[in-house]
């Protein structure tokens, strides 16, 4: 079982101060936190093996290439993917925009039709953005899957939305960053591809916490981020099927994504390599291959621990008075994140009161504007929870409104 306490001695963050209080870090869905081995992964390449990879024959090139590229073999073997389905970029974001504008550029509206993009009620801005630029500029329609009063996605109204003629793509979130819900990704890729509609899905939420296989699960995409589950900041992901990829065009033009250029014509470089223009984010995708040995020997427990957090959680949390939160009410296929809203106190002014304690939440739209409009809410206060948490930090967070209570004389 993961002992909370334990893990915690190795990021070394946890040895600070904030506000002269000891850090309770519950921002954990805009990023984690770093342990040691990643750190120094980092510093090592720039101290012993700087140099640009592909490139040079030397030895440190040589050893900074073979370095970057067992990344790839590691995370290709973690998510049972072949090496030429893993492309880094340098997020999510850019991962989902390179699928807009090679992918969606080349199969929407390309044969006279009237092609329809499914995006969900619950998604990040990443998520959504990319998908209303493509469709005005491709003059197709972007449509809305939307939420139950639970805070799950309405799978009924999916499987109409599916129902629309020429729904080319569904955007979809494994995780929401907001409300926790864990979606039944399998069975919704499923129904989509019944309808012949390619899947992207937004694992950036749910890599930290389960392991995850794309051949079991289907998908034709998948983006997550390095920074989410232990890793630096500055590295994507992007999954697809070889047969996708190899149909797409690159995405960046320049060094490294060629294979011959001529004054006439250029020859596009083999997968993964093709969608990998110029010099990648050497030290940082190479510091992911220790994130990756550290959450792997955890992440089969990650579910069961993060699920203890979520009911105790839930059943502190209701306890307070003017409380509400906004996400599933309980811990079946959730995580521990809690955005919720407290009569009396603007989320902003409560983050800054946490914030005097030690305690770091977010507090805003979180990156999910549609959301919050659906549900009419201006903002939420959230607090993410993750394997270095425990429920004594919950314990500080009561603690913390409590306090915020009393400041607003709401008690």
């Amino acid at each position: 079982m993961i002992d909370s306490n334990a893990i915690k001695n190795d990021f070394p963050i946890f040895k600070r101060l904030v506000n002269n209080e000891p850090l309770c870090y519950l921002d954990n869905s805009a990023t984690s936190q770093k342990p040691q081995i990643v750190i120094d992964a980092i510093s090592n390449f720039y101290t012993n093996h700087n140099a640009n990879i592909n490139r040079g024959i030397h030895t440190l090139s040589e050893e900074a290439t073979i370095s970057y590229e067992i990344t790839r073999s590691h995370l290709a073997k973690y998510i049972n993917c072949s090496i030429e389905e893993i492309i880094f970029t340098r997020n999510a974001t850019e991962s989902i925009n390179l699928v807009m504008y090679t992918w969606a550029e080349g199969n929407i509206n390309t044969n006279g039709t009237s092609d329809v993009i499914l995006t969900t009620e619950m998604e990040h801005h990443s998520n959504i953005v990319p998908w209303q630029v493509i469709a005005k500029k491709k003059e197709a329609r972007l449509e809305w899957v939307k939420i139950s009063k639970d805070y799950r996605l309405d799978l009924e109204d999916l499987k109409d939305k599916l129902n629309i003629p020429n729904v080319k793509l569904l955007c979809v979130t494994y995780v929401s960053n907001v409300l926790g819900t864990i979606n039944p990704i399998k069975e919704i890729v499923k129904l989509a591809h019944k309808k012949g509609v390619k899947v992207l899905v937004d694992a950036c939420q749910i890599m930290p916490s389960q392991k995850i296989d794309v051949k079991d699960l289907d998908c034709d995409f998948l983006v997550f981020s390095a920074h989410k589950m232990l890793g630096p900041t500055g590295v994507g992901v992007l999954y697809s099927k070889k047969e996708i990829l190899e149909g797409m065009e690159p995405f960046l033009f320049g060094g490294d994504m060629i294979l011959e250029v001529h004054k006439e014509d250029t020859i596009w470089n083999r997968l993964p390599n093709k969608f990998e223009a110029g010099t990648p984010n050497i030290a940082d995708v190479i510091a992911l291959d220790k994130a990756l040995d550290y959450l792997e020997p955890l992440i089969n427990d990650i579910p069961a621990f993060e699920n203890e957090l979520v009911v105790y959680g839930l059943m502190e949390l209701s306890k307070i008075k003017g409380l509400k939160i906004i996400g599933p009410s309980d811990a079946k296929n959730r995580l521990p994140i809690f955005s919720f809203t407290l009569e009396g106190i603007h989320p902003h002014d409560l983050s800054q009161i946490l914030d005097d304690q030690g305690i770091a939440v977010r507090s805003g739209l979180h990156c999910a504007e549609p959301l919050h409009e659906v549900l009419e809410i201006t903002s939420t206060t959230r607090a993410s929870l993750y394997i270095y948490n425990s429920k004594e930090d919950i314990d500080k967070l009561i603690l913390g409104i409590n306090k915020a209570k009393k400041i607003f004389k709401l008690d």
